[in-house]
This record gives structure tokens, C-alpha cells and sequence, in this order.
């Protein structure tokens, strides 16, 4: 447990310092590959949602067996080793160094005023069409976007990790691979996606909530409003957003920051209008893009705290 506990350290301090590797193929694109190549296979002619199931487990299976043979591979060559090894998967699978660098190259055109090239750099990050979105529309896909990858890519896979280690990060990265590349609502995946949607509302249920109300209780508030009208308007707008977890970011970063999210964007020249998170108290500017990124960072330090907190009393106990 206590060689698991440093791992999972190490892999946040390598992300954040490093983050991903640019000269080596990332796991993800593996996982990726799989998924294309059985896709291919099972997403034809009847019972698609029995194939889809079958894709699931085969994808998580694989990812999760082979990370964990290369762990227990590496511990046995020695504990030293070991650490290294899963330290630096654990790292592979998060986000905070990439997810920083993606918000900056939008924030750093808009502050200097060119905001044809932050619209071009948000259209590197989000489906939305950006051609046309002023500074605060643009700001606004951003925050979205660091706030909910604030789960997705780091809290969420750390929650995993702590508790099962590299197998269980790459378990997590597996199912949100699927759910990035099968799990949409056209006719081609609405039924073939259905299960790998699903799992990864169940895998995200408790880090999404979590992880909302670490950025009420542990982030600079923004406002004038106290802790419990922000927990109250957080609980109910998380509830509007059509993702069953997304919402909880959101929200939560709306209220914490006094401004408003959601609300209407374009996907390919059609009009999605989404319930708005928080209340509208100032405009949404670049210097709110930094705060977002400031959350990201205070939440994964305490989502790191909890997590060493929870696995010494376990040491002590056991």
C-alpha cells in the first residue's frame, strides 16, 4: 500500500512537470486503435447494443489486464522499480500539464487582443463552432472545458488510481476512451455506444461530485456569496445539465467564479441551447481562464491529500 501510495504521488508530480510524452506513442492511442479496430467488426447488422457490451468489456479488459501485468512485471524486478514503473503510468494517464497548456494557447491570443487566432485555438478543444463567438463566448468554452476536464482528466483517474493502482487508471482511461469515440447519439452509435456511455457515467458518478465540491470548499471564492448559497445553487443547476456528472463541474465553477455557463452554442450552423449554470456577476473575461486553471490545480492537491489520508489510516490499520 505504501510503495501504492508514492506511485501515485510520483505520477502527479511527473504530469505536472512534464506531462505527456512527445517523442513516445501514448497509451491512449493504443486504446484508441483497439477500439477503431473492433469497431469496425462488431458495429454492423443486428443486437448492436450486445456488440457494443462485448466492445466494453474487451477494450477494459485488455487495458486493464495489460497494466497490470506490466506493474506486477516491474514490482517483482524490484520495489524501487516498481514505483518508477507505475509512477510513470500513473502519470500517462493524467491531464494537468496538457489541459493547462490547452486553456493558455486560447488565453494568451485573447489577452493580447487577437481574437481570430483564440477562436481558432478554442476550435482545437471543443466541437462548438467558434468562428463567430465573441471574447466572453470564447472565455466561456474554455473555463467549460478546464472545469470539466478538471474531473475527467486528472480528479477522476486519480480516484481510480488510489484505489487500484496503474491498472485502475488505465481501467478509467479505457472507458473514457470509449465514451470519446463510440458513445454518440446518431444513428450509427445510439445504440452500439449505449453501453460505453453508460459505464462512464457510473465510473465519473462519485469523482464528479466529488470533485465539485472540493472546488466549493478549497477554491478562492469569487463572490459575495456564502458557502451554503453556493452549495444550494450548485446542487440544483448541476442537475440541468444534460450529462448526468458534467453539471457538478460546471456548476460549481459558475458559483465559485460569479459567472454564468451553458447556454446557446452552434455545432456545425445548428442551434443547442443548454441550461445556464450560476448566476451572472460579472462578465466572463480571460483572467477567469487562470482562475479555472488555479482550480484545477487546488483540487488535484487535495484530491491527493484525501487520497494519502485514506490509504495511511488503511496502512494503520492494516
Amino acid at each position: 500500500m505504501l510503495a501504492h501510495l508514492i506511485a501515485c504521488t510520483l505520477g502527479i508530480v511527473l504530469d505536472r512537470l512534464i506531462g505527456d510524452p512527445k517523442r513516445m506513442p501514448h497509451p491512449v492511442k493504443w486504446i484508441g486503435s483497439l477500439i477503431g479496430w473492433l469497431t469496425k467488426r462488431l458495429n454492423k447488422g443486428g443486437f448492436r447494443k450486445t456488440k457494443g457490451a462485448l466492445l466494453v468489456i474487451l477494450v477494459v479488459g485488455a487495458t486493464t489486464v495489460s497494466a497490470y501485468a506490466v506493474v506486477v512485471i516491474a514490482y517483482q524486478v524490484g520495489i524501487v522499480f516498481g514505483i518508477l514503473v507505475e509512477g510513470l503510468l500513473i502519470s500517462f494517464g493524467l491531464a494537468q500539464k496538457s489541459l493547462k497548456q490547452a486553456a493558455m494557447e486560447v488565453y494568451e491570443p485573447l489577452t493580447a487582443g487577437n481574437l481570430v487566432q483564440a477562436r481558432v485555438k478554442l476550435s482545437w478543444i471543443v466541437g462548438r463552432d467558434t468562428e463567430k463567438l465573441s471574447e466572453s463566448e470564447v472565455t466561456r468554452g474554455v473555463v467549460e472545458t478546464v472545469s470539466e476536464n478538471t474531473s475527467d482528466g486528472v480528479t477522476a483517474p486519480l480516484f481510480w488510481a488510489f484505489l487500484f493502482g496503474a491498472a485502475g487508471i488505465w481501467m478509467y482511461k479505457a472507458v473514457n476512451t470509449l465514451d470519446s469515440m463510440v458513445a454518440y447519439k446518431n444513428k450509427e452509435f445510439k445504440e452500439f455506444g449505449f453501453v460505453a456511455a453508460h459505464t462512464d457515467d457510473v465510473f465519473n458518478y462519485i469523482p464528479s461530485r466529488l470533485t465539485g465540491l472540493l472546488i466549493l470548499l478549497t477554491t478562492q471564492n469569487e463572490t459575495k456569496h456564502s458557502l451554503s448559497e453556493r452549495m444550494r445553487g450548485w446542487l440544483t443547476d448541476a442537475k440541468k445539465h444534460p450529462s448526468p456528472n458534467s453539471g457538478y463541474l460546471e456548476a460549481a465553477t459558475a458559483y465559485q467564479l460569479g459567472v454564468q455557463l451553458g447556454g446557446t452554442n452552434y455545432y456545425k450552423g445548428v442551434v443547442s441551447k443548454r441550461a445556464t449554470m450560476g448566476q451572472k456577476e460579472v462578465e466572463l473575461a480571460p483572467r477567469h481562464i487562470q482562475l479555472a486553471v488555479n482550480h484545477m490545480y487546488t483540487v488535484t492537491a487535495y484530491f491527493w491529500l484525501l487520497g494519502i489520508m485514506i490509504g495511511g489510516v488503511m496502512i494503520v490499520i492494516a
